[in-house]
C-alpha cells in the first residue's frame, strides 16, 4: 500500500454476476471455494452527497474554508471539526491510542474488510484488516433495535449495536448505542452518543459493493444527511496483516 491516495497496487479484478446463496440471496463474501476481501474504497471520508469539497485520502480538506460544505454541523461540532482539521488529525484516537474505527469509518480504511455470514445462527461479521483486527456482529435475526444496554456483551459500544433485515438484494443495517471515545471518520467529523446510522450495502455484480450511509445525529448535526461510495471485490486474497501499535 502505498498510504498517500487509498488506493491499492496491482491486483487480479474481479468480473461476473452477482454470487448468490442457495435461497437466492446475495453473498456478501466470496463464493464457495474461493476467497477476497472488499477493499479500495473510492471515498476515504465523509462527505453529503452532492457536496463537492477536495480531501486527501485522510480526510484533510484542501481549503478549510469548505467545511460548512462536507456536513451539516451544529456550531459546536463545526468548531471542533475545523481544530482537528487545522491541527492536521494529530489527535485522532485511532492513531494516538490504537481505538477501533467505527461508525462509516471502518469503511474508509485502504486496508479493507471481510464480511462472514452465518446464517445459521443469523449473523453477519465484518472482520476489519486495518487496527487492532476488530470485528463487529451485524444481526440477522429479525431482533428489535434498542440500542445501548448496559452490560451487553454484544455491544461492544466504539460499533454499536447493529440490527438488519434484507431489502431484495440490499442488506439494511440499523446502528445505535455508540460511544464517544472514537473518530466515526477519518476527517475527524465529530459525533455523540445520539448517533444513529442506517447502513445500506448492495452488491451489483461481482467486483462492486455500493455502500450508503444515512446518519442522524441530533446531538451534532442540524439534520440528517447521506453519504455514499463503492467498494472493490479483491479476489483470491486475504485481508493485508496490519496493526495498530
Amino acid at each position: 500500500y502505498s498510504g498517500t491516495n487509498g488506493t491499492l497496487p496491482a491486483h487480479a479484478v474481479a468480473s461476473g454476476p452477482v454470487p448468490r446463496w442457495p435461497s437466492g440471496q446475495p453473498r456478501l463474501g466470496p463464493p464457495p471455494g474461493q476467497t477476497g476481501y472488499w477493499g479500495n474504497p473510492s471515498r476515504t471520508s465523509l462527505l453529503q452527497d452532492g457536496a463537492k469539497v477536495e480531501m486527501d485520502a485522510y480526510g484533510l480538506l484542501k481549503n478549510i474554508a469548505d467545511a460548512d460544505k462536507v456536513a451539516p454541523m451544529q456550531k459546536w461540532a463545526r468548531d471542533l471539526y475545523e481544530y482537528r482539521q487545522r491541527n492536521s488529525l494529530k489527535d485522532d484516537p485511532m492513531y494516538l491510542a490504537c481505538k477501533p474505527p467505527g461508525g462509516p469509518r471502518q469503511f474508509e480504511q485502504i486496508y479493507g474488510f471481510q464480511f462472514v455470514e452465518n446464517p445459521d445462527f443469523n449473523r453477519v461479521f465484518v472482520l476489519l484488516g486495518g487496527g487492532n483486527r476488530n470485528r463487529r456482529v451485524i444481526y440477522t435475526d429479525g431482533r428489535p433495535q434498542v440500542g445501548q444496554i448496559e452490560g451487553d456483551a454484544d455491544n461492544p459500544l466504539y460499533y454499536g449495536r447493529s440490527v438488519s433485515r434484507w431489502e431484495s438484494d440490499t442488506l439494511s443495517v440499523d446502528t445505535k448505542g455508540f460511544n464517544e471515545k472514537f473518530w466515526f471518520d477519518n476527517g475527524g467529523l465529530p459525533h455523540t452518543e445520539q448517533l444513529h446510522l442506517i447502513e445500506k450495502f448492495t452488491r451489483t455484480d461481482m467486483k462492486t459493493m455500493k455502500y450508503e450511509v444515512t446518519i442522524d445525529d441530533p446531538g451534532a448535526y442540524t439534520k440528517t444527511w447521506t453519504s455514499s461510495w463503492t467498494f472493490e471485490w479483491i479476489p483470491g486474497e486475504e485481508t493485508p496483516y496490519f496493526l495498530c501499535q
